[in-house]
């Protein structure tokens, strides 16, 4: 994808690829200079740690939707494949 940026210093990202990286309206990024490249990525989010039992569980400090179930499922699945694939 060729881009340019307007006078306002804004750049358009295609739709496919928003959808491939899953970038939101309004979703935060970290824009950062790297290795001689623009690097693009989700912010990370702020949590809060706290006890649940004996455990200790990061806490969205934002309401977020909660990740849909085959969203879980497919990652799960790619990350077996991952790891299958480098024995």
């Amino acid at each position: 994808m060729k881009a340019t940026i307007d006078n306002a210093g804004r750049l358009v990202i295609s739709k496919e690829i928003r959808r491939e990286a899953g970038l939101k309206p309004g979703l935060p990024l970290d824009v950062r200079w790297e290795n001689g490249k623009i690097a693009i990525t989700p912010a990370p989010l702020s949590v809060k740690l706290e006890r649940k039992g004996r455990l200790l569980v990061a806490v969205s400090r934002k309401g977020i939707v909660p990740l849909k179930t085959e969203t879980v499922e497919q990652v799960r699945k790619m990350v077996r494949q991952e790891r299958s694939s480098r024995s």
